[in-house]
């Protein structure tokens, strides 16, 4: 019986987050990819962070994500991806399991100049079972470390996808974004929505 109105589908939507370290891009990625306008919940650093915030190599930062970043790109017409970007630093821990909840899956970024900022954020996602890739962003375009080099120094399993990328170029994250897609269709997915 016809309504009246169009029948066009509804297209599926994926909860993907984007994790990592403090100043390592994240916020970076989500607002070069997001088709809409982004949200970002991100506060001036002061003084009051000193203490908690370890801002070496990325002394040239300004801004911290408090909550999350969020955005949205479409795949396909059937297919749009939700891009959740956690908070960097351990005193926001907490927020992630509201966030994770439901993701298909995860990018941790990394910064080869702080790699041991990504330890326990691939740590998060091994525990909860959350399909996830390593991103390494090339900052100012320089490649310094082959992504062999970055998966031997993380100490990660052959199957985990790891690449090179930059954050602030569209299609590098959009390579990324079906890297990690991919990955999760080759496995079958997982426990993700824990």
């Amino acid at each position: 019986m016809a309504s009246g109105r169009s029948e066009r589908a509804v297209p599926q939507a994926l909860k993907i987050l984007i994790a990592g370290g403090f100043g390592v891009g994240k916020t970076t990625l989500v607002s070069s990819v997001s088709e809409i306008s982004p949200l970002r919940t991100e506060e001036v650093l002061t003084s009051a962070g000193e203490a908690t915030d370890d801002i070496n190599g990325v002394e040239a930062k300004r801004t911290t994500t408090v909550a999350m970043d969020f955005g949205r790109i479409t795949i396909a017409p059937h297919l749009v991806l939700y891009l959740f970007g956690t908070p960097g630093q351990d005193r926001f821990m907490f927020l992630w399991d509201e966030l994770a909840s439901g993701s298909l899956g995860a990018v941790v970024m990394a910064d080869t100049r702080r790699l041991a900022d990504s330890f326990n954020v691939i740590d998060y996602f091994e525990r909860r079972g959350t399909p996830f890739m390593v991103a390494v962003n090339c900052f100012d375009g320089v490649r310094t470390h082959t992504s062999t080099q970055v998966r031997t120094a993380l100490d990660l399993e052959q199957h985990v996808p790891v690449v090179l990328c930059d954050a602030r170029e569209r299609e590098s994250v959009k390579e990324v974004l079906i890297t990690l897609l991919e990955y999760i269709l080759r496995t079958g997915g997982a426990s993700a929505t824990k």
